[in-house]
């Protein structure tokens, strides 16, 4: 049986940059990124951020994917500001596509998801597009339940959640 792999997290660098725009223009990313330079651009938003927190994963020293989580009270006016205090969001895309379909995302979400609830996050949520199937299967692997519909910024967004487990004595 193959070992469960075990995912690092570091924040993004600006030596990153050029990776993560190589990632953007993939036709599976840019289908729900958009455009590859104006989302490079938004990352770079996001890197000074202190409401957000923009990470590259690896796997054995490589990396693979893009994460980012964000705290929605800490936004002016955010959408998500109606979910508990201490809710984190998290928007995720695996950057190589030879990785897709193989379990990945609903594995790296579901180990960030227990880093975050070990640090005290009460609930996260994640929004994809409701017709990305690849993304909400994998999302629901991870442990998140659809719980509304709503129009973002970004579009429409299938909101999902996954609280903490509550400790009994």
């Amino acid at each position: 049986m193959p070992r469960k792999p075990t995912y690092g997290f570091r924040a993004v660098t600006e030596a990153d940059l050029p990776l993560l725009a190589g990632w953007l223009a993939e036709p599976h990313v840019r289908e729900w990124w958009g455009d590859p330079d104006q989302s490079l651009a938004e990352l770079r938003e996001v890197m000074e951020n202190v409401a957000m927190e923009a990470l590259i994963v690896e796997l054995d020293g490589k990396p693979i994917a893009y994460l980012q989580s964000y705290d929605p009270h800490l936004e002016d006016d955010h959408p998500y500001a109606d979910q508990p205090f201490g809710t984190l969001g998290l928007d995720i895309t695996i950057g190589i596509p030879g990785l897709l379909g193989l379990g990945h995302g609903s594995a790296i979400i579901a180990q960030f998801a227990e880093q975050l609830f070990e640090e005290g996050a009460p609930r996260l949520i994640i929004d994809p597009h409701p017709t990305n199937a690849r993304a909400i299967r994998a999302y629901e692997k991870a442990g998140f339940v659809p719980f509304d519909t709503r129009t973002s910024i970004y579009g429409p967004a299938l909101m999902m959640a996954r609280d903490a487990e509550e400790e009994t004595d």
